[in-house]
């Protein structure tokens, strides 16, 4: 299945933020993932329909009931990015630390 959003718009909205938090505790039901949330059961199936089209989320038919489950690897994707933006932003503050450094020299 190709997805049509990526893992970033997944957790641009506070609810799928909030469902993921909650599912890393465990696997869960939608109709108990829904009692997290004031609103509707069909509100928390769309949240939960998109988190899982992105693949942070998987079903797992467990009987009569479907169970979500995060997919922690999928998070990585996260990660990956935000590490690369943490170094970009280590790299300027070294930059503005050696000018600083310079100043402070030319001051004496």
């Amino acid at each position: 299945m190709e997805t049509r959003r990526d893992v970033f718009q997944a957790i641009a909205d506070p609810t799928r933020r909030a469902i993921i938090m909650l599912l890393a505790l465990g696997a869960l039901t939608p109709n108990a993932i829904a009692q997290h949330f004031n609103s509707s059961r069909q509100a928390v199936s769309k949240h939960l329909r998109i988190l899982t089209e992105c693949e942070i989320l998987r079903q797992e038919q467990q009987g009569r009931e479907i169970h979500y489950q995060l997919n922690a690897d999928k998070m990585k994707d996260i990660e990956n990015w935000l590490e690369q933006f943490r170094q970009m932003l280590s790299k300027r503050f070294e930059q503005l630390d050696t000018v600083l450094e310079q100043l402070k020299s030319n001051k004496k």
